[in-house]
């Protein structure tokens, strides 16, 4: 993965509008939070193979970034987006690592659902 190019990342993203694609989203401090803190609480959320249409959607920010799908009721977004990559399965994966470089947030669009 590279760090965010927004214009590049706005371009692929406009490769997935008007269509029916799939989405996996996961959010997660995990074990990060417990371990150096017992009081911590532990948050995730996970979604994979959410099958949607985009019928538009954006990325923002200065990064880390936020980018947000519009679908047919509504928005999916992630923020803390700070890397990315199209895979040779030409997916967008989009991530946020923290400043140790630990997963964050995954947000991955694709034309076939994820295996």
């Amino acid at each position: 993965m590279q760090p965010i190019d927004k214009e590049s990342v706005q371009a692929k993203l406009e490769t997935f509008f008007h269509k029916d694609i799939y989405v996996h989203l996961e959010t997660t401090n995990g074990a990060y939070a417990s371990h150096i803190n017992a009081k911590a609480m532990n948050v995730g959320a996970f979604i994979r193979n959410g099958k949607v249409n985009v019928s538009g959607g954006k990325i923002t920010g200065e990064g880390p970034y936020r980018v947000g799908l519009q679908i047919d009721l509504g928005w999916i977004y992630a923020e803390g987006l700070t890397d990315w990559e199209v895979d040779d399965h030409n997916r967008l994966l989009l991530a946020g690592h923290d400043s140790d470089g630990r997963l964050a947030v995954a947000f991955q669009l694709s034309e076939k659902p994820f295996e």
